[in-house]
This record gives structure tokens, sequence and C-alpha cells, in this order.
């Protein structure tokens, strides 16, 4: 136990540790890429690198701007996921094997392969240059959460769903107050694999906008890296100071959530 117990602990000191000299090196005043440099002295902290980062590109803009992107590529992403993985799941109709293969299919299939006609599509067509919905649309549905809502909603008895019928609910009425309720550590895990894609996304919302007012934070930091961050007065603490800002949502709402990755006990609302 004792063993166990220790090499736990060394296998959480190496997944953590990039973290940390992440977070100590964005906060020296004077750079030190040395492993001293990851204990430095408590008169080498300051967060001016913040300052510098915040001063060159509004963090508090870029931060909103990287929530509503990425808020309304989660809302699109549970409704339609939940929708269509219910519909694969539960519901019989023609051609519904040939859905579900189109869809796995379209997972195999880079983002950057459809990258010109989506901007021709967006851009040109529908005039959503320059505006949020422009960067949502394209990531509006997702594939693979549409897959992980497939197979929990496969996962619930059959009996749940005769027996709401049979008491005469409709299909939507059945999703809701039905199914929903015992598959939520798919809507976790559809919030927590959505989330992590459009707000590291960089291509598509700088090729949508070059509006800095509008651009999310990935967008706004990789201009000041390559642009801004040399001239600062610790460029390599400007660097990791930007890495600790565009990393810290998404620990943040992974830590929030995961105590709630849990099985559910999805038998027990049948007798017997």
């Amino acid at each position: 136990m004792k063993l166990k117990f220790v090499g736990l602990l060394i296998g959480a000191f190496v997944f953590l540790f990039p973290f940390y000299y992440m977070l100590i090196g964005s906060l020296q005043a004077e750079p030190d890429p040395s492993v001293g440099g990851a204990f430095p002295s408590p008169g080498n902290l300051t967060g001016r690198n913040y300052g510098e980062i915040d001063a060159a590109i509004n963090l508090g803009r870029s931060l909103l701007n990287s929530g509503i992107f990425t808020g309304g590529v989660i809302l699109g992403t549970l409704v339609f996921g939940v929708l269509a993985g219910y519909a694969l799941a539960r519901l019989q109709f023609r051609g519904r094997g040939a859905v579900f293969g189109l869809m796995v299919l379209v997972q195999v299939i880079p983002f950057q392969l459809l990258t010109i006609p989506l901007y021709v599509l967006i851009v040109r067509s529908y005039g959503l240059a320059d505006s949020y919905l422009g960067m949502i649309a394209p990531f509006a549905i997702n594939s693979t959460a549409v897959f992980v809502f497939r197979q929990y909603f496969l996962q619930l008895p059959q009996e749940l769903f005769d027996a709401a019928r049979i008491d005469g609910a409709n299909e939507l009425n059945i999703l809701w107050r039905v199914a929903l309720p015992l598959v939520r550590p798919a809507l976790l895990t559809g919030v927590l694999i959505t989330f992590i894609g459009p707000w590291n996304e960089f291509l598509w919302p700088f090729l949508i906008t070059k509006q800095h007012d509008l651009q999310p934070l990935a967008v706004s930091l990789s201009n000041y890296l390559t642009t801004v961050s040399a001239r600062a007065a610790n460029p390599f603490g400007a660097v990791l100071a930007g890495a600790c800002v565009l990393a810290a949502p998404a620990v943040g709402l992974f830590a929030i959530f995961q105590r709630r990755f849990i099985s559910q006990g999805i038998e027990s609302g049948i007798k017997g």
C-alpha cells in the first residue's frame, strides 16, 4: 500500500510539475529557464508579465470574446448533439444506420481540409464575417458529442421508454424527463470535450475577423506572442504568462466538474 501511495505521489508530481513551472515562470521578474528557476526567491516574483499582456491585448475583452465563442459552440453542441444522439439511439427510421455511418466518417476528415470551403460559405454566401455567429456556426454540431450521447442513450433500459410511451408521453417529453436526467455524465463529458476545441481554436476566428475587439483569447495571445512579447521586459515570462491565461479556464472547468463524472444507476427505475 505504501509503495502504491509513493508511486501515485511521484506520478502526480510528474504530471503537475509542468503546470507549476509554467505558473512560477510567468511570475518571475528576471528569466531563469534553468531547473533552479522552479524555486525562485520571493524577491524575483512579480505580476508585471500579466500586466504587460493586459496592456497589449485587453485580457478582459479577449476573455469575453472567448466566452461568447465557446459558450455558443457548447450550447449548439448540447442542443443539436442531444437531439441527434437520441434520434440515432432510440428512434426507428429508414436510413438510420447510413446516417450513423456518415457521422462516424465525418470524424476522420480533418477540419483543415474544410477550412477554405467553409470560409467561402460563411463569409461570402452568408455574409457572417466579423461576427460571433460566423465563428460559432462551423462548430455548432460536434459529431464526437453526437456519438457520445448516442452511446449513453443506448445504455438506458428500453423498459423506461416503453413505460413513458404507455403513459402518453411524446418523444420530447421522454427525452427531457426520462433520458436526460440519467445521462448527466454524458452532458458533462460533452461540455468538456467541446470546450477545449473552440477555447484553443486559433485558425478559424483569425480568418473570420481581423477586428481586435472581436478576437478570442487564443488569437489575441498568438498575436501578442509573435509581435509584442519579444519587446517585453521578460519575454520568457510573457510567453508563460500567456500560456497560464489560456490554460486557467480549462483547468478550472475540469476541477469544478471532475467530481461529477460518476456512473449512474440507470437501472434503478426498473422494478425487480
